[in-house]
């Protein structure tokens, strides 16, 4: 009997060459996502929407900005990918010109509620410089071998060789208790999001954090 085990996956900066990869694996590790249910609700056509709405998002400024991250296995497949936003944030020109992408995805009423949405989440975040992880989603295929682990620490690398804090939003138990482990604070639930209750949360800056 083998007792080999599947290699760690290598982890790289997604390529133009890789955004229908990408956001066919995030729209599958978001399909029960409160979060982007509230955001995309049931109905015919789910994931390929979702997979709009990751486009949209990827194309608005992490993608040409070189801050996705992809899991890859020995055979170059994606398994994985975290999304995360420099500090700074994304230039409003860049989410205008993906409007026509967002209203496929989301139909009129639902772009503009999602705007909303999102400008709450904005107010949210705290006012110190950091960076910002959107989204990090693993394929059903590859869940449970270490990868989403493998994707934060990856970034978590990044920003503390920028020395940075680092912020995100989580919808899941189970993904608050991963952050905790790897430094993050829960600074509250956010309110706004209907069907979620998703929980902001802080790690601060490797001086931040030294700081009595």
């Amino acid at each position: 009997m083998s007792t080999d085990r599947p290699s760690s996956p290598a982890i790289r900066t997604a390529r133009a060459a890789d955004l229908e990869d990408v956001t066919r694996v995030l729209a599958e590790a978001f399909a029960e996502d409160p979060v982007m249910t509230a955001f995309v609700p049931a109905g015919p056509g789910r994931r390929e929407r979702l997979a709009l709405l990751f486009a949209a998002l990827l194309r608005s400024g992490p993608l040409p900005a070189g801050t996705v991250d992809v899991a890859v296995d020995a055979r170059g497949r994606i398994l994985g990918a975290a999304v995360w936003e420099a500090p700074g944030g994304i230039a409003a020109h860049r989410t205008l010109a993906q409007a026509p992408t967002f209203l496929r995805a989301l139909g009129v009423t639902g772009a503009i509620r999602a705007a909303g949405r999102l400008r709450d989440l904005d107010r949210a975040r705290p006012g110190l410089a950091h960076w910002r992880l959107a989204e990090v989603g693993v394929g059903a295929a590859a869940r449970g071998l270490g990868v989403g682990s493998a994707l934060l620490d990856h970034g978590l690398a990044r920003v503390d060789a920028d020395g940075s804090a680092a912020y995100l939003e989580s919808s899941t138990e189970r993904n608050r208790a991963l952050y905790r482990r790897n430094g993050f604070v829960e600074l509250g639930i956010l309110p706004g999001v209907t069907g979620a209750r998703p929980a902001a949360m802080w790690r601060p800056a490797p001086m931040e954090a030294l700081t009595p």
